[in-house]
């Protein structure tokens, strides 16, 4: 398997909804792989699949010593607020704070078609809501508003370089 390098800001496959995994092949598995050896990389709590290019309804986590991986990833039972400051590799060096549910499940498919469920509080839900967001094409910074929206996109501004 790979550590597959990470898409930054400005790359167009980070702001398109990714597609649903169809086939659950070798193939699929390879990139499951790879997902996983390119998160347990240090300072890296989760990678989807626009991340490293790849537009399909996947990621991995890397939480409490935990590395895994979900596919066709649903969002339910939201309960709570958290709001702590955020990060996101393809938006290197910036942290805003942003509110997130403080508990969520998450449902999908392993990497041979078998149901998976994740229930996941505090910072595991951050990071399951985080990665289900980049699936659809969204950044943690669109959830900011105000001030500290237009603060995070001028930085980005400055600090990601444009092709």
């Amino acid at each position: 398997m790979t550590v597959r390098p990470i898409r930054i800001f400005g790359d167009p496959v980070l702001r398109t909804p990714a597609d649903p995994v169809t086939d659950f092949d070798a193939s699929l598995r390879e990139i499951i792989g790879d997902l996983e050896d390119t998160v347990r990389e240090p300072g890296r709590a989760g990678v989807a699949g626009p991340q490293i290019g790849v537009s399909l309804r996947i990621f991995s986590y890397n939480v409490g010593g935990v590395v895994g991986h979900l596919i066709n990833p649903v969002l339910s039972d939201h309960e709570g607020e958290q709001t702590e400051e955020e990060g996101c590799l393809s938006l290197p060096g910036l942290g805003y704070d942003t509110t997130r549910a403080l508990k969520v499940t998450a449902t999908g498919f392993d990497q041979y078609g078998e149901p998976l469920v994740i229930s996941g509080e505090g910072f595991l839900a951050r990071a399951l809501q985080h990665e289900v967001d980049h699936l659809d094409g969204r950044l943690y910074v669109d959830t900011l508003s105000g001030d500290v929206r237009r603060q995070a996109l001028r930085e980005l501004r400055r600090v990601v370089p444009r092709a």
